[in-house]
């Protein structure tokens, strides 16, 4: 078999690029996109080029932002349009290739190794996307092309706005291996600092790093890393389709402004579970753990992950079980970013609601009844025709 052909897709400057469709008048202004517009202390989400030029940043608060550029105009964020806009980007993906794996809201891989001789090559097709999205959205996307996942990504972000990088296995140690090591996939800012310690400063210095070092350092991610340099990932791009049933489900969110006390995460984690809840049963799950996820003001993250004898798949559950581990391990000593809730060691509904003769399931049962009937009504009339007071 061939070299595989693998596109990275990113839809530019995403949130502001399609708040800016509907404010066409501010397409020449610097413009940020930020959460709660009505507070100085929100943050900025999403800002576009002209905004970038004053060196406005994502997750920064506003009167920051302000600061840097006075003529700075917020828009509030409009997340039914950025939901749409994405499906009709994944439209566009879906005429060249079956293969999309979305990561996040404005990014996908797409795998186009079986599509050259209907569409010309991975440059090509990436080309041919480029003008499809500018010309039907109103939109621009940079994509990356190369033979496998973690290239690609780079290529994206190579060159930005509008763009097309190519990174083949000739020109990628040109190309890559100047760059910081924190450009690399998977390489947060914790590992980059832990990286920098030992002397690894870019791409190319990890390739020299012996295993054994990096397994000391950062544990097996250590050596994923420096395969990832060498241009060894291998990982498929793994396409969502209806009939795929995930092997964990989860749902976060950095607010408007950061969360300061636990009814604020509580709430949170209420609405997370409902979305969760409604993953679980659509695929005829339940979780027999959860994880919780958070990220500090000083952009410090932090995850804590515990399993239970009882498996579950209700909203209120999943929403408790988070709750009360967030409240076990986390104490407000400075305020969160964001918060995150996932669903994990999930189950078949054949294997899993093992009763705990200790535990209250009874309540679980009545719990469970209640929230079969509610998902029934909304798989009728749609997810907004019932809601929990205390979330609206």
């Amino acid at each position: 078999m061939g070299e595989r052909i693998i596109l990275h897709c990113d839809l530019n400057n995403f949130f502001a690029s399609v708040s800016l469709l509907f404010n066409p008048t501010l397409s020449d202004l610097p413009v940020a996109v930020c959460g709660d517009t009505e507070n100085r202390h929100g943050i900025v989400l999403a800002k576009n080029e002209l905004a970038k030029k004053f060196n406005v940043k994502t997750a920064e608060p506003i009167f920051e932002a302000q600061r840097k550029c006075r003529e700075l105009v917020i828009l509030p964020p409009i997340y039914e349009e950025y939901e749409s806009y994405s499906k009709k980007a994944q439209e566009i993906y879906a005429r060249y290739t079956d293969l999309i794996e979305p990561f996040g809201i404005d990014e996908c891989w797409l795998d186009v190794t079986g599509s050259t001789l209907l569409f010309g090559s991975g440059e090509e097709i990436a080309h041919k996307i480029r003008r499809d999205i500018k010309m039907e959205l109103g939109i621009t996307i940079s994509v990356g092309v190369s033979f496998n996942k973690v290239f690609a990504k780079l290529g994206s972000d190579l060159k930005k706005p509008d763009a097309v990088t190519v990174i083949t296995r000739e020109n990628f140690k040109q190309k890559l291996w100047g760059l910081p090591i924190s450009d690399l996939l998977f390489v947060g800012k914790n590992t980059a600092q832990k990286l920098n310690s030992i002397g690894i400063k870019t791409i190319g210095d990890i390739t020299l790093c012996d295993e054994q070092t990096l397994k000391r350092l950062l544990g097996k991610n250590g050596v994923d890393i420096k395969r990832h340099a060498l241009g060894e990932d291998n990982s498929p791009v793994v396409s969502v389709t209806a009939d795929s049933k995930p092997k964990s489900v989860g749902k976060s969110v950095t607010c408007g402004k950061d969360f300061t006390n636990n009814d604020e995460v509580w709430r949170a984690f209420l609405e997370f579970a409902e979305t969760i809840s409604d993953t679980l049963r659509r695929h005829k799950l339940y979780a027999n753990g959860v994880q919780v996820h958070i990220r500090t003001s000083s952009l410090v993250v932090r995850e804590f992950s515990l399993t239970y004898k009882t498996s579950t798949n209700s909203t209120l559950t999943l929403a408790k079980r988070g709750f009360e581990l967030f409240c076990k391990n986390y104490n407000f000593a400075e305020p969160l970013r964001s918060v995150g809730l996932r669903a994990i060691g999930l189950k078949d509904d054949m294997t899993a609601v093992q009763q705990d003769i200790f535990g209250d399931s009874e309540q679980e049962i009545e719990n469970q009844r209640v929230e079969d009937s509610v998902y029934k009504v909304r798989q009728k009339f749609g997810n907004s025709s019932i809601k929990r007071g205390r979330i609206v």
